[in-house]
């Protein structure tokens, strides 16, 4: 550890907060020592040195409202200054080499390209899909002529059910 005390008078600024955080709880330590010490003797309880030097505490002051104002506008005129230096700088840094662009023949070339390409590609699937009259699997169509066989031997059946006298299934 160290080889030097802790004294008052250290410059606290230069500890780490894990510094300091030990420091406070070293003095902790040593004021409790010091009270059961006193205790013991039946003298008088020593008075850290940091609390005896404080004074009562000072009241809250208290700013005007033209205090405020005149604080707030040398802000603001502050940042004006600041943003009017940092915004053109800022702007060219933004935008970077200017983008080339395609000239409408160019353009035009790409579109031809594109549609021949998409015309093949139909094609292809055109020549690959079957024929119409190749049965596709899905919804199935029936002639009007079988609907109307499916029918009239629906109608015979139940004729034939009523003249048997059930009604009932």
């Amino acid at each position: 550890m160290h080889d030097f005390p802790y004294t008052p008078t250290m410059n606290i600024e230069n500890l780490t907060p894990t510094q300091l955080r030990k420091a406070a709880d070293l003095q902790e330590k040593i004021e409790e020592l010091q009270h059961e010490l006193a205790e013991l003797d039946g003298g008088e309880i020593p008075i850290p040195f940091f609390k005896a030097k404080q004074g009562p505490k000072p009241g809250k002051r208290k700013m005007s409202a033209s205090a405020k104002a005149k604080i707030a506008a040398a802000q603001k005129k502050r940042w004006a200054t600041f943003h009017a230096k940092t915004k053109p700088a800022a702007k060219a840094e933004k935008k970077g080499p200017k983008k080339r662009g395609m000239s409408a023949e160019g353009k035009a070339k790409i579109a031809t390209a594109q549609k021949l390409r998409w015309s093949k590609v139909k094609a292809a699937k055109k020549a690959e899909a079957p024929a119409k009259s190749e049965a596709k699997p899905g919804k199935r169509k029936m002639s009007a002529a079988g609907r109307a066989a499916i029918a009239a031997g629906a109608r015979a059946r139940w004729a034939k059910i009523k003249a048997a006298g059930k009604t009932s299934l």
